[in-house]
Order: C-alpha cells, then sequence, then structure tokens
C-alpha cells in the first residue's frame, strides 16, 4: 500500500461493477484502504466478491456508500446523471465524487448541483473493450492509456491530488482538460469510430464472412459495444459527433470523386497524407 498521499486512507465505493468498474477495483488493489462495491444486477454482485474484486458487495446503494469517502460512478452516462441526483438521499457524509463517464459536460454539470460536502471530479479513462460484463474486466486494462480528468472551480486541490494518485495507481496517464474540449476532441476519436464500425458492419454482405480478416476484424470491432452505453453517449454528445461525421464525410465524398476521375495519382497523395496524420495522432 502507497505510504503517502489520499488515495491510500480511502475508502472507496465502486457504484457499477462492469467491465470498467470492476477493472478499476481490480486495479486499485493494495492503493486504497477498501474497495466496496454496487451494481444493479446481484449476479454481478455475487460473482465481484466470489473473485475477490469488492470486500463488500451489495444492489443497494443505502449499505454502501453512507461509509465511503470516495464514490465512483462506473455506469453508462445517463445512469451516472441519476445516480449524482439520487447521491445526497443516500450518502449523509462528505466525500470526493468521481466519474468514469465517457461524456463530460453534461456530468460536470450535474456535478455543480451537488451540495457543498461533496468535492466533484470528472474522470474519463480512454480504455476498454467492446466487452462490458465483469466477467471481461482485467487489471491491465488502464495499464499506459490515457485517462482524462476534469475539475469545477470548487473541486478542492484535495481532490484533484487525489485524482492523479487513483490515476498513477492503475497505471495509466492523467491528463487535465476542459469538459468542453473533452467532449468535442472523444467525438473524433472515440464515438466517430463506434459509428464508423457499426456502419461497416451494418452495409457488409452477411455471404462475405469466409473472407472476413484481421483488417475487417479490426475496423469493425467497436460495433460490437454495448449498445445501452453507446447511446448515451450519443444522445449527450450530439452536436459534437454530428460535426465529426460532417468533416468524415467531406473526406469520403472527397474519395469517391478521386475514384469516379480516375485520379490514382491524387489518390495515393492523400492517402499519404493520411499516413502522416495517423503517424502524428499515435505517436
Amino acid at each position: 500500500m502507497e505510504e503517502d498521499g489520499f488515495l491510500s486512507a480511502s475508502r472507496v465505493a465502486l457504484w457499477g461493477l462492469g467491465l470498467m468498474g470492476g477493472s478499476l477495483a481490480m486495479a486499485l488493489k493494495g492503493h486504497c484502504a477498501r474497495i466496496d462495491g454496487i451494481d444493479a444486477d446481484p449476479e454481478t454482485v455475487a460473482l465481484a466478491q466470489e473473485w475477490g474484486v469488492v470486500e463488500r458487495g451489495s444492489t443497494r446503494p443505502e449499505d454502501v456508500l453512507p461509509n465511503a469517502d470516495l464514490v465512483i460512478l462506473a455506469t453508462p452516462v445517463r445512469v451516472i446523471l441519476a445516480q449524482l441526483a439520487d447521491l445526497p438521499r443516500l450518502h449523509p457524509g462528505q466525500a470526493v465524487v468521481m466519474d468514469l463517464g465517457s461524456t463530460k459536460q453534461a456530468i460536470m454539470a450535474a456535478m455543480a448541483a451537488l451540495p457543498d460536502r461533496f468535492d466533484p471530479l470528472g474522470g474519463h479513462p480512454m480504455s476498454g473493450k467492446e466487452k462490458s460484463s465483469l466477467r471481461y474486466a482485467e487489471a491491465s486494462v488502464y495499464r499506459g492509456a490515457p485517462f482524462a480528468l476534469t475539475a469545477l472551480p470548487r473541486t478542492s486541490q484535495r481532490a484533484r491530488q487525489l485524482g492523479e494518485e487513483l490515476v498513477r495507481a492503475v497505471q495509466a496517464r492523467p491528463l487535465w482538460i476542459d469538459p468542453a474540449q473533452h467532449d468535442r476532441w472523444v467525438a473524433a476519436t472515440s464515438h466517430l469510430p463506434y459509428l464508423l464500425s457499426s456502419a461497416l458492419a451494418r452495409c457488409t454482405p452477411p455471404e462475405a464472412a469466409p473472407l472476413v480478416g484481421s483488417g475487417f476484424r479490426s475496423t469493425a470491432r467497436l460495433a460490437g459495444s454495448s449498445t445501452r452505453m453507446m447511446a448515451d453517449i450519443l444522445a449527450t454528445n450530439r452536436q459534437n459527433i454530428r460535426a465529426a461525421l460532417a468533416r468524415f464525410r467531406s473526406e469520403l465524398d472527397q474519395y469517391d470523386a478521386l475514384l469516379e476521375a480516375g485520379a490514382l495519382d491524387e489518390m495515393v497523395e492523400r492517402m499519404n497524407e493520411g499516413v502522416e496524420r495517423y503517424q502524428k495522432l499515435c505517436a
């Protein structure tokens, strides 16, 4: 266990024990005083306790939350918004409240409405899998990944430090970012890729399955993501995603025009520009 810092003394309540919440609990083992968990699914709670993911699990938030001084909301975005609305009734004391939601503006606005006894901190790990169940959780899912952190003017220095300690404990890389900028960027780097994967899967003829290889599988992988989770993301980041779609549609139209004209030299030049941009983005 860490000797210094706020994390080592923290009693953590993870509200949501799916892939991301379960993985976080696994990665935080030995870094905090206690980890308890809440999930609406009794089977998930039972599995989390059987595997030792949490010390105590419950389907009832009121059984776990009052003992926590760090509450982490690890559910789909619109569920997080409902949890934030319920939190003052369920937790009578003081706590740092952190989320792992994939969009930040709506969540941070809801956090701003919390009573002063709560210390708000937004978070979004840029990691995960297309599978969302606890059964696919693993501590290494956060390793080396960017972990966005967002704050409100009222967010204390203690909460900021606690957030950074947590991110480093799970071997991710902290990135402080404005909520609006976060949502613009993830529209391009996460939400648009999901829609492209889904569209690719939908427009590929089923009879082409014998020729599906690694290229198709890696490009279409995100189509297997939880549609419930993605619906929440689309609902809370619509305008940014539509802007990203418009930029992508323009690129496709230009490729289509070059193909129609048989302008292969220009096509190659454009593809080379894509190679350069890819290398810069993924360096």
